[in-house]
């Protein structure tokens, strides 16, 4: 599988380029800014995007969909409770002095087990309310790999202070659905470096971990 990282925008949102390295299809998850580098790696190993993921709703994660929408021609999909965030990106950026446009509609929502293909690889979509009530986060079960947008990070977790946020959500939703995947499997966040799930079970403050 072709696996690839681009760290976008001001906040330093980890974009995802995920494709089969047979067929050339592939998805791109959250992709915050930086538009033409994204699309600089799409071009140069020839892939056909199908989808473009928004883990959850916040601008820096979403800020590069509407250009990438309309070079592609992919649909795309985030969870029905974070559609509304969308077109609040650019006001929702400026309130931090950034900017950003607002996004275009989702031609599909992620939900709680569906899964999405691309060649012979699936992502199942996990949905782990808690940073924002529609965040989801991919799970590539053959590949041991796993997304966790703004749920999990190295050592720490996502907020829980903005709007829509729960801490006590977002703890159940780790506890009860990331740490139960296997403990090698190797966990992406949308902002840091790598982790794994047996780390974070072991050494995670926030999650009243041992």
């Amino acid at each position: 599988m072709i696996f690839e990282t681009i760290v976008v925008g001001q906040l330093g949102v980890n974009c995802f380029i995920l494709a089969d390295q047979e067929t050339k299809e592939g998805v791109v998850v959250d992709p915050g800014a930086d538009t033409e580098r994204i699309l600089a790696v799409i071009r140069a190993k020839g892939l056909t995007i199908r989808y473009v993921i928004n883990t959850h709703g916040h601008f820096d994660h979403m800020g590069g969909n509407r250009r990438l929408l309309a070079e592609t021609g992919a649909t795309l999909m985030i969870h029905a409770s974070d559609e509304p965030y969308l077109s609040k990106a650019a006001s929702s950026a400026s309130a931090y002095g950034l900017a950003t446009e607002n996004s275009p509609s989702p031609g599909t929502h992620l939900t709680e087990g569906q899964n999405i293909r691309f060649g012979s690889h699936e992502i199942r979509v996990i949905h782990t309310p808690g940073h924002t009530p529609g965040g989801c986060c991919l799970y590539l079960a053959a590949e041991g790999i796993l997304l966790s947008g703004d749920t999990l990070f190295a050592d720490s977790i996502g907020r829980t202070d903005f709007p829509g946020g729960s801490y006590d959500d977002l703890a159940a939703s780790v506890k009860g659905k990331l740490f139960t995947l296997p403990d090698a499997t190797k966990v992406y966040p949308g902002h840091g470096p790598m982790t794994t799930i047996a780390h974070e079970k072991a050494h995670n403050p926030y999650l009243g971990s041992k």
